[in-house]
């Protein structure tokens, strides 16, 4: 499974820019695998970012902006659920997990 990050690199939203830092942070930092798409720089990537945000998850008007992320299944509200990854022992998200299994 290939998880991809459609990203922008050239934003003048500081708004924009925070929450692309925060997600490839994160993914960095928990060593998850992924792919960066830049929107600004290849107009398929911004074609296909924009065809395939889920209907549920677009702007009420307007483009959906990036950050988007995408790995070919939907969300769930669970980060490492959405990535399709295991949640790391004593995280929140496995706690939960475990709950939901008991």
């Amino acid at each position: 499974m290939v998880i991809r990050v459609y990203i922008t690199s050239s934003s003048g939203s500081t708004a924009i820019k925070k929450k692309q830092q925060d997600v490839l942070g994160f993914l960095e930092a928990n060593k998850i695998g992924f792919e960066e798409k830049d929107i600004a720089a290849n107009e398929e990537n911004r074609k296909w970012m924009r065809e395939n945000v889920p209907e549920n998850s677009r702007p009420a008007t307007g483009y959906p902006l990036p950050p988007q992320i995408f790995n070919e299944t939907r969300e769930n509200n669970a980060v490492y659920a959405f990535l399709g990854l295991t949640a790391p022992p004593g995280s929140k998200e496995a706690e939960a997990q475990a709950k939901q299994q008991a």
